[in-house]
């Protein structure tokens, strides 16, 4: 934890922040093995960020006195990231991992290749989501949520959804044997669309290739799901 990341409900009137869930608390005995006095980076969730000095730490709070914050968070990726529901463990990985690099807009999509119960999974329970996303901010010391849209089916999504998505931006399909590179260092507004472990079938690539969209390929190595999406965000910005 980089960060020591503030809900709105852990704020006082009087300009301190007071922290009792057993995670936060956790972490600051035992990793930041702070104490009375100490300085720590702080953001608000939504908002700024600084730092405040821990004036009381207990096994039921820890508090703080806030500073004035004044630092921004860093700055979103110009991405919407479009990602094939990866396998549950996969998927918590995948959004810490896709949230620290600056994520802020990601749709979990069902294609044919993910299995139906993916989408029973306790992974995908709002309070889960929240909390893979709160540890990718606090890794990378950023306060701003990402947002998560569920689309449950690919021809809603082709045919609903997709046009919009690609209204103003460049559309990419990260996809084994496309015939593009991926490029580097874009700074343009961009889909980027992943498929599952198995790739996109034949169809769907085509469906994406003639809604607009570019295919692009890593080489010739076939990663998982999780690594993919890295090297891509890190390739493409």
């Amino acid at each position: 934890m980089n960060l020591i990341l503030l809900h709105p409900g852990d704020l006082d009137q009087q300009g301190y922040a007071r922290i009792r869930d057993p995670r936060r608390l956790a972490h600051l005995r035992d990793i930041h093995r702070a104490t009375p006095g100490d300085r720590l980076t702080v953001g608000v969730q939504g908002g700024l960020m600084g730092k405040a000095a821990l004036i009381e730490l207990t096994p039921d709070q820890a508090v703080f006195a806030l500073e004035p914050l004044a630092d921004i968070p860093p700055p979103a990726l110009p991405v919407h990231l479009v990602l094939a529901l990866p396998r549950p463990r996969m998927l918590a990985r995948t959004l810490e991992h896709v949230t620290a690099l600056g994520v802020k807009e990601i749709t979990l999509l069902h294609t044919k290749r993910v299995e139906k119960s993916y989408w029973q999974s306790p992974e995908l329970l709002p309070e889960k989501i929240h909390q893979h996303l709160v540890l990718g901010l606090e890794q990378a010391r950023d306060t701003q949520l990402p947002s998560i849209m569920l689309s449950k089916g690919f021809r809603p999504f082709l045919e609903e959804q997709l046009p919009t998505l690609l209204h103003d931006r460049r559309g990419l399909v990260a996809h084994p044997g496309m015939p593009m590179e991926c490029p580097r260092g874009i700074s343009e507004n961009t889909l980027l669309l992943v498929g599952p472990e198995g790739g996109f079938i034949p169809w769907e690539v085509e469906k994406l290739l003639e809604a607009g969209c570019q295919g692009i390929h890593l080489g010739p190595r076939i990663l998982r799901v999780e690594t993919a999406v890295t090297a891509l965000l890190s390739r493409l910005f």
